[in-house]
C-alpha cells in the first residue's frame, strides 16, 4: 500500500495480495519481481515468500494480506486506486472468496475509484460472472503484443464501469486492434536493465485507433533506462486522456 504512486495514470496503491508468476513476454522484467527481491532483502514483512524460482522469484511468492484489505476504508478523501501493483487479483492461487471481500471493500468505498488489472483473462472472464460489479471498479487487461489480442475478447465480457487496456511494456504492433467495448487506453514503453526498445509507430497506431473509437489515449513513457529517461511526448505534445467521468460513479 502506499498514499501516493508515482504511476501517472493513478493516485494511489493497494495491495490486498503480493507476488506473481511470469505468463508472458510482458513479464520478462517485471518492475514488481525485481522490487520484492530488494523489500525482502530490507526486512519487509509482506515479502518474505519465496516464489517459483523460474516464473516467480525471492519475496515474490502469492500471498494474502488480510490485515491489509481495510486500508481504503481509512482514507476519507476520494482517490484513484490501483489495486494490486504488486500482484495480480486473478491469479488462480487467489481465492475466489477472497476476490469477494477484495470487491466487498471496493463496493463499500465508493468515493474512491478502483483501477484493477490483469494478464489472466480466461480466469478474469470465468469469475466475472461470480462477482458484484460495483460502479467504481474499472477492469483492466495487460495486452503487451499480437500473440495476447485475444485477451480482450475476455475482457469485452466484464461489466465493470471502466474496461481499460494495458500495451505496457509495448513489445510489438497491435495494429488492427478492436477497440469496441474498451473505454481507455494506456501504451508505455519498458524500462529498466535490458529495456526492449519500442517502435513510435506502433504507439502511433494505438493512438490512431483509440481516436477512430473514440476511446481515451494515455501515453505513459518511452522507456528506457529508468522510466522517465525518454520522456512522454509523442509528436510534441503528452496524451492524458482519462475516461469520461459519465461512465463512472460521481464522487
Amino acid at each position: 500500500m502506499a498514499d501516493h504512486s508515482a504511476i501517472e495514470w493513478t493516485e494511489a496503491t493497494w495491495n490486498p495480495t503480493t507476488g506473481c508468476d511470469r505468463i508472458s513476454a510482458g513479464c520478462d522484467n517485471c518492475y514488481a519481481l525485481t522490487l520484492a527481491k530488494r523489500l525482502k532483502a530490507m526486512g519487509s514483512a509482506k515479502y518474505q515468500n519465496d516464489g517459483n524460482a523460474i516464473t516467480s522469484g525471492p519475496g515474490f511468492d502469492v500471498t494474502i494480506h488480510e490485515d491489509a484489505l481495510d486500508i481504503p476504508r481509512r482514507w476519507r478523501e476520494p482517490r484513484t486506486v490501483f489495486v494490486n501493483s504488486m500482484s495480480d487479483l486473478f491469479h488462480a492461487r487467489v481465492p475466489l472468496d477472497y476476490v469477494r471481500r477484495v470487491f466487498d471493500v471496493m463496493a463499500d468505498t465508493p468515493r474512491h475509484t478502483y483501477q484493477v488489472l490483469t494478464k489472466r483473462a480466461s480466469r478474469l472472464a470465468k469469475l466475472a460472472p461470480q462477482l458484484d460489479w460495483p460502479g467504481n471498479v474499472w477492469m483492466g487487461m495487460s495486452v503487451e503484443s499480437e500473440a495476447e489480442l485475444a485477451r480482450i475478447d475476455h475482457l469485452r465480457t466484464v461489466p465493470a464501469a471502466v474496461r481499460f487496456i494495458s500495451a505496457e511494456p509495448l513489445l510489438g504492433s497491435l495494429d488492427g486492434i478492436n477497440l469496441g467495448g474498451i473505454h481507455w487506453l494506456i501504451a508505455g514503453g519498458e524500462s529498466g536493465q535490458g529495456a526492449r526498445p519500442m517502435d513510435p509507430t506502433w504507439v502511433r497506431q494505438l493512438r490512431d485507433a483509440c481516436t477512430a473509437s473514440g476511446t481515451a489515449f494515455f501515453f505513459k513513457q518511452w522507456g528506457g533506462r529508468t522510466p522517465k529517461a525518454g520522456g512522454r511526448l509523442l509528436d510534441g505534445r503528452t496524451w492524458d486522456e482519462m475516461p469520461s467521468r459519465e461512465l463512472t460513479p460521481a464522487r
